[in-house]
């Protein structure tokens, strides 16, 4: 692997491990922060998710368009640093107004996903682009492994220490980039940035003008929301259907990431190969929403790990929707479609945990007309069909 490719793919990887190291200690933090009960906590954790998503949703163009502007380089290096003071703010924080600092500012550096992807599409030939966004999907397994894994295991020493190590993780991950990142942004392909497309809104409405880019950006947002039921209710639908404890959560949730890496780091380039950007969506579109509809049935956790290896194949789709959308754009608009991307993942971030959260307390309440931990499940099944649906009828622009 290239040295360039290397730091993308460490990027993308502490990205997600953002995540995935807050989750194990998010609780404990915000009872110790706020001297508050786990049952307001949540309701904490909840609003700190969705200040971090708003932000993610709302800077990602801004950050993809300055790096169409001013090249990936500086944008990808500013952000790391950045990152590695708002995780010191959340290690040091002494009130839950300090963490809403911290995850206020940590929306932003979130969003440099674009930036690595648009660096990996300027690198990357149109053949390429799928295999190369899939290997920026195994990063974000491994970010998926290590982060709950790592938070777990530093808890045992506090819950400040895993922010600690996520801090020295991404400065030196930007002195790494400061010595052997070279920019990939081609002056004639730079254009001046522009307010009214740095935004996402103004980023929606450009990407109107690119034939058969909007019912795909629709399929892409219909396929997050339905994802992003795994982070949104996955401890809490663990604990009401299987018993499980925290433990067992981050292991599920550590295994699930195994097999992420392994397709997409793997797997995806001889299926592409085989059969193409299109089916590949098709198939992995289709064990989604086979997958959510075993998670109905499944009553012990060995049903669950006998499944996995099945549903890990789900993780195709999104690589190849975006090797479909990045060979329908020109060149110096590839920041600003990753952009596009970034900001409905993060409007699907924002939208999911809100409403299944909601749909998994309805049907787990006391009186609840039927006791059902995975009816949010359901509702992501019939948000990947509708996705189906409309990929279905899309047809691929000339080149």
């Amino acid at each position: 692997m290239r040295l360039p490719v290397l730091f993308i793919f460490v990027t993308v990887v502490l990205d997600s491990m953002g995540i995935g190291i807050i989750m194990p200690v998010m609780p404990d933090l915000i009872q110790e922060v706020g001297n508050v009960d786990l049952s307001k906590a949540a309701i904490w954790g909840g609003a700190l998710t969705v200040v971090y998503a708003i932000n993610q949703f709302l800077f990602s163009p801004i950050i993809g368009g300055l790096s169409d502007a001013h090249g990936r380089r500086p944008v990808l290096l500013i952000a790391l640093f950045v990152m590695a003071l708002d995780y010191l703010v959340m290690a040091l924080a002494s009130s839950l107004w300090l963490l809403f600092i911290g995850r206020f500012v940590g929306g932003i550096t979130a969003a440099t996903h674009s930036t690595a992807a648009a660096y990996m599409a300027d690198i990357s030939t149109s053949e390429e682009k799928a295999k190369n966004f899939g290997l920026l999907g195994a990063a974000f397994g491994v970010g998926f492994i290590l982060g709950p894994m790592l938070g777990g295991l530093l808890a045992e020493y506090g819950s400040r220490a895993p922010f600690y190590a996520a801090a020295v993780l991404a400065f030196t991950n930007m002195l790494f980039g400061y010595f052997i990142l070279p920019e990939s942004l081609k002056n004639n392909n730079r254009r001046k940035f522009d307010w009214r497309r740095a935004n996402p809104f103004g980023t929606f409405k450009q990407m109107k003008k690119l034939p058969g880019l909007m019912p795909m950006l629709i399929v892409f947002l219909l396929l997050s929301i339905a994802f992003f039921v795994y982070p949104s209710i996955w401890a809490f639908f663990g604990r009401a259907q299987f018993g499980w404890d925290a433990r067992m959560v981050g292991f599920s949730l550590a295994a699930y990431g195994f097999g992420i890496v392994i397709i997409q780091g793997a797997l995806i380039r001889p299926v592409l190969k085989r059969f193409g950007e299109k089916i590949t969506a098709i198939f992995g579109m289709s064990i989604h929403l086979l997958s959510f509809l075993a998670y109905t049935q499944m009553t012990e956790t060995w049903q669950f790990f006998a499944f996995l290896p099945i549903s890990v194949f789900s993780a195709v789709a999104v690589p190849a929707l975006q090797g479909l959308m990045s060979n329908s754009v020109g060149e110096n608009a590839q920041g600003e479609l990753q952009g596009a991307m970034s900001s409905l993942t993060a409007l699907a971030t924002i939208i999911s945990p809100f409403v299944m959260t909601q749909v998994f307390s309805y049907f787990t309440r006391e009186g609840a007309p039927v006791f059902l931990p995975s009816a949010p499940f359901l509702l992501s099944a019939l948000s990947v069909i509708v996705a189906l649906l409309l990929f279905s009828r899309w047809k691929s622009p000339e080149p």
